[in-house]
């Protein structure tokens, strides 16, 4: 059983940057590991992912604003967010043990999230 733990989350006005971190309680590389996010009413959404391979994934909405990486050595998932706006305001889950990019449901593993809050 593989626990992931998020922290990194706050709030922030618009156009700042947050950088989120997950931590996991076990080696999580080789299947796809990605961040989700909801907010209050919404449906969860793929944010961004790391495929098995190393190569990435993101979301029309995250693409050329955020970056997600690793490092294996910490067993330590990032998501770097930039130019934040008003619409990125919501619950941010990391999740491991997927079998495609942003799909929730194909994650094994979630964490309990962050909130990230972007105010005007």
């Amino acid at each position: 059983q593989v626990q992931l733990v998020e922290s990194g989350g706050g709030s922030v006005q618009a156009g700042g940057s947050l950088r989120l971190s997950c931590l996991s309680s076990g080696t999580i590389y080789g299947t796809y590991i990605g961040w989700f996010r909801q907010a209050p009413g919404k449906e969860r959404e793929g944010v961004a992912c790391i495929k098995p391979r190393g190569n990435t994934g993101y979301s029309n909405s995250a693409k050329g604003r955020f970056t997600i990486s690793q490092d294996k050595s910490k067993n330590t998932l990032y998501l770097e967010m930039n130019s934040l706006n008003v619409g990125d305001t919501a619950m941010y889950y990391c999740a491991a043990g997927g079998t495609a990019c942003l799909s929730d449901d194909d994650y094994m593993y979630w964490g309990q999230g962050t909130q990230v809050t972007v105010s005007s």
